[in-house]
């Protein structure tokens, strides 16, 4: 006798999304006051830096000071005029971990203020690529990494967001050591979406108008092959165009990194000299699906990049529909 085995079997149906390819602007405000600079006060007694002496570094994203929640820039300055010189308790973020400490503002003698010593940014700007749209489910995933702050680093915790639509003006090439980078302008103040997530693999949100596009289906992580490709790009205008490439390896170790993609379409290589900042995003395309996103150039081999899977992306995404039901 042979031991029988009931095998259930469940059959996926494949999801459809609208491919984009097309740039978008962000917009998009951090919860807290990011530390993105330090500058020594002029005072009667000398030069001298509040913050740092207060253990404040670059990335730190400083959330209150004394009983003023510190969101803008604006709420920094009044926290110090309130404090007007005397010590007051700053609480900041440091690497998803909350702390406190204490800083003694200082009368800056050249500009007749109360200083800390240190530049704040509250929000964040830039141009990326749209990969896809679900319009049954009314959200948008895009770029396949977060937006990080230009002088840190560090990725922007998002207290409220906004895609725009945009225009590529121009594109600087892309060298060995030095990744390119594609420029745009917003073409209006409009938001077309609202973004909800800015995680490790992506930008995602909420549509608020129809997108074009071409609807196609999204292939399974297991179902993505090395070999010939196309991406879809806009390094000009707003409509993007398809480019050859391949996809020279696969992997699952990184879930940032699942593809090494090498930009082999003489007319990109021309225009680009491969894949530059701005063109995070872009589709991957293979066998008539969605199988993938450009994520990062190689900065030692412009014509490569580095790509996450399409499923990846969805699955994120199916995320904000479920939280915004």
């Amino acid at each position: 006798w042979l031991p029988v085995k009931t095998i259930r079997a469940t059959v996926m149906q494949r999801p459809t999304v609208t491919v984009c390819g097309t740039p978008f602007g962000v917009k998009m405000f951090s919860e807290g006051a990011l530390v993105v600079g330090f500058s020594e006060v002029h005072t009667a007694a000398g030069t001298i830096n509040p913050a740092k002496q207060a253990g404040l570094r670059l990335g730190d994203r400083v959330i209150r000071m004394g009983n003023t929640v510190t969101e803008t820039n604006e709420q920094v300055h009044a926290a110090l005029e309130a404090a007007a010189g005397a010590a007051v308790e700053v609480v900041y973020v440091r690497k998803g971990e909350q702390r406190q400490t204490t800083l003694l503002p200082v009368w800056d003698t050249q500009n007749a203020q109360w200083r800390a010593g240190m530049w704040v940014r509250d929000s964040s700007a830039g141009v990326g690529t749209l990969t896809f749209v679900d319009p049954e489910k009314g959200v948008f995933a895009g770029l396949g990494h977060p937006i990080s702050d230009g002088d840190t680093g560090e990725s922007i915790a998002l207290r409220s967001g906004e895609i725009v639509p945009c225009e590529i003006t121009g594109c600087s090439m892309g060298t060995v050591g030095s990744p390119g980078e594609l420029k745009g302008k917003f073409l209006s103040a409009h938001a077309i979406g609202s973004i909800r997530i800015n995680g490790e693999n992506g930008v995602y949100g909420t549509t608020r108008t129809g997108f074009s596009g071409q609807t196609m289906p999204v292939a399974f992580a297991q179902e993505v092959e090395t070999g010939d490709a196309q991406i879809l790009a806009t390094v000009s205008g707003e409509t993007p165009r398809t480019y050859h490439v391949r996809i020279e390896k696969i992997s699952d170790a990184d879930p940032r990194r699942n593809m090494v993609v090498r930009v082999v379409d003489k007319a990109l290589l021309t225009r680009t000299g491969g894949i530059v900042q701005g063109m995070s995003g872009s589709p991957i395309l293979q066998n008539g699906r969605l199988v993938g996103a450009v994520t990062h150039v190689l900065v030692n081999d412009p014509t490569r990049g580095y790509g996450i899977f399409a499923q990846t992306m969805l699955e994120q995404a199916e995320q904000v529909a479920t939280a915004e039901k």
